[in-house]
């Protein structure tokens, strides 16, 4: 993990600098660019391992960014990061929707950062103990591929949607708290972060359920969390 490649976007060069220089101390590689046209070039020549994306760029904003990554098959997986200065509850919701893993919001404290890429790349490596290939009806997850299908078909998920999946599908027919599954595959804490939970989770039905308005897999535990049930053959 210590060798993993940040690329950091972000047309505010002192929270470059700033983002930059703990990175590198935690033992991470970062390369750096300042507006959406060289990111997208920077992403094309040399995909790194996690994309830090600042929102509010020039040209391209770090949304489109995002929806070229996730529709771009040879870097759809990539995890993305969105770092900004949008408080609004309904720009995080965005932004998770379009494909980002996690979220945070500026000022921040570097060392959070730092922590939160720790914890999403952690999550990429996986664990031990673990079975290489879940299954659930007809919904099949290959852990050491990365890979998921329905049936026949071939399901893009983000790193975040993934790791939510294997945890529910490694104890099926278990309910699994929000806080439970916060910890366990987005590997942060519950506070504040329900949302984000409820949106990843929601991205997840609208790919992997026949009808997502009516959940065959991924069920609502009222007031507790969620469980992945049998589902149809």
């Amino acid at each position: 993990m210590s060798q993993a490649q940040i690329l950091v976007v972000d047309d505010d060069k002192n929270i470059v600098r700033i983002l930059r220089g703990y990175l590198e101390d935690a033992g991470f590689t970062v390369a750096v660019t300042y507006d959406g046209a060289t990111a997208i070039h920077a992403l094309r020549r040399e995909p790194p391992d996690l994309l830090l994306l600042d929102i509010m760029l020039p040209g391209q904003d770090g949304w489109a960014i995002t929806r070229f990554v996730r529709a771009t098959p040879a870097i759809a997986t990539l995890p993305i990061m969105l770092v900004t200065a949008r408080v609004d509850e309904t720009d995080r919701v965005v932004g998770l929707e379009l494909g980002a893993d996690d979220y945070i919001v500026k000022p921040f404290y570097p060392r959070e950062v730092v922590a939160r890429v720790r914890a999403l790349l952690r999550r990429l490596q996986g664990g031990v103990a673990i079975p290489l290939l879940l299954k659930v009806g007809a919904l099949m997850l290959d852990v050491y591929r990365r890979e998921c299908s329905v049936g026949a078909n071939r399901i893009e998920l983000t790193p975040a949607e993934f790791n939510l999946l294997q945890a529910l599908m490694e104890s099926p027919n278990h309910t699994l708290t929000r806080e439970a599954l916060l910890e366990k595959a987005l590997g942060y804490g519950y506070e504040g972060l329900g949302r984000t939970l409820d949106t990843h989770i929601r991205n997840l039905r609208h790919k992997v359920e026949p009808d997502p308005k009516n959940p065959t897999y991924i069920q609502t535990v009222y007031r507790v969390g969620y469980r992945l049930v049998g589902g149809r053959p």
